[in-house]
Order: C-alpha cells, then structure tokens, then sequence
C-alpha cells in the first residue's frame, strides 16, 4: 500500500473544479499522504508537454495521480501517460450527457467559473469590508454588512468572514464576544438592529482550549474552564436575540461558509455566480 501520493491538478482554466473533484474523491484514503499541486491555465499542447515533464521529474517514477479537467482532446491526451495515474473529471460524462440530451456540450474551458468587470468589482469589495471589520471594528458601519459572524475569540469568525468575501463576494464582519458582552448578556445596538444578519459561531470547550493553548499556553484564557464558561454565556446570548447558531468544530471553512449563508437566506444564485 503507498504511503504517499503526488497528485497534480491540471487544467485549461483555474484547475479549482479539478483540485475540488480530486479533494473529495482523496479524502476517503486517511492512512495515505498527498503532495498536491495545481497546474492551472495550460491551453497549448507545448504548455501540457511542459507541465508533464515537469510532472514526471518531480514524482521520480512514482506514478503520480493526475486529474484533469481539460476540454481539448489533443491538449488533454497528453497527460493520458502511461508513466502516471490519469483521472480525466469531465471525461466520459460530458459523451453521456451529449447523447442523452441530442445536444453538443460548449467544451469551453471555465465557462462555470467566467468572471465579469461587475463580479470581479463585488469580490474586491466584499475583501475590502471584510478587512476592514474584522473583530469588532467599525461596527457602526454593520448595516452595510451582508453577514455578521459572533462569537467567543478564536470561534472561527475571521478566517469565515475572509471566505466568505474571497470565495463568495459576500460583505461580511466579525464582532467577538468580550468579557463585557459575555457578563452583561447584552448587543450593541449595531448587531441587535441587524439581528436578520447575524450568525453565531460556536465550538466544543476541547477544541478551543486546544486553539488558544497553541498562542497562550497555561494561560486562564485557554483554560477548559474558561472556555467552557465562555462557550455557555454566547450560547445564552444567542437564545436571548434568537441568533442562528453554527458549531465550527469538525467542519471545514467552506462547509461553515455555505452553513452560514443559508441561514441567513442569501439566495445561491448571488454567491454561486462568483465561485
């Protein structure tokens, strides 16, 4: 049985759809290490000559895996090497679908994932907003927001607030819950009156005391105790405002991500037009 993999991601346009695929199917082999990389952007038989030969001098004969989501055949059968592991995503699938639907697939590359001038304008300021109100700052600016993350320090709030604008486009901020909100069980004004925003994050008391120990080893502050405490009065916050909550813990950014739009009904079509 290997022990580890290469696994390269190659394709004509950004090889996200690539890496996604490839991410999914590899998760479900635990015991196995994988080097990724991603080769994006190969749209000429010269740029995938290229990319194999440096594919195959990286892995040293070790049969690499290769998944590919590129559309022109003679790009594509290029990669198909007997010297590696080839995973075509679209392969057979898009002959099906032409077949069952009497129609003929675009075959364009990225065609899913285009951005426009006005899309691209939307994510810049979606980034923006995000830095700019991140733990806590400018909170009178909350009714420009789209989405408001709440939550004890290290819940998850920035690294959330930061995908959800990087990857979705979505203006979103972060208020952590200090010992002053926390004892007096009471919101500013700024998040109470744009409540239909607000998402609350929580956690397990283990695993962020385990995140707080890695920065504040010792400390009260990473103590099980105080994280406990903490964990319980954001829990008693949320009930008293009726917050829809979202536990982070055993959940990937992205799954907490598309949790938290849903629960605050942005519609799929605003932020899947952005992925």
């Amino acid at each position: 049985m290997w022990t580890s993999k290469d696994v390269y991601y190659v394709s004509g346009s950004t090889a996200l759809l690539a890496e996604d695929m490839g991410q999914a199917l590899l998760c479900q082999f635990q015991e196995i290490s994988f080097h990724e990389e991603k080769l994006p952007f190969i749209k000429t038989t010269a740029a995938a000559e290229k990319a194999l030969a440096h594919i195959l001098e990286q892995s040293g004969g070790r049969r690499p895996l290769v998944f590919c989501t590129i559309l022109d055949s003679q790009i594509r059968k290029i990669f198909d090497s007997p010297e590696v592991e080839f995973f075509d995503v679209f392969g057979r699938l898009l002959d099906q679908l032409e077949i069952c639907l009497e129609s003929k697939a675009l075959r364009v590359p990225g065609s899913s994932r285009a951005i426009d001038d006005m899309t691209l304008a939307k994510r810049v300021e979606a980034i923006h907003f995000s830095i700019e109100h991140d733990d806590g700052t400018r909170t009178r600016e909350y009714d420009e927001a789209e989405v408001i993350l709440l939550g004890v320090s290290r819940s998850g709030k920035t690294p959330v607030s930061v995908y959800l604008a990087t990857h979705m486009g979505i203006k979103a901020a972060n208020f952590p819950l200090t010992t002053d909100d926390l004892n007096s069980y009471e919101l500013p004004p700024e998040i109470i009156r744009n409540r239909k925003k607000v998402v609350g994050l929580t956690s397990t008391p283990q695993l962020l005391h385990k995140i707080r120990e890695q920065r504040y080893s010792g400390s009260s502050y990473a103590s099980i105790a105080t994280c406990a405490n903490e964990l319980n009065q954001a829990k008693q916050i949320f009930l008293k405002y009726s917050i829809p909550v979202v536990g982070t813990d055993g959940k990937s950014i992205e799954e907490t991500a598309v949790q938290v739009t849903q629960l605050v009904d942005i519609p799929k079509k605003q932020w899947r037009s952005i992925l």
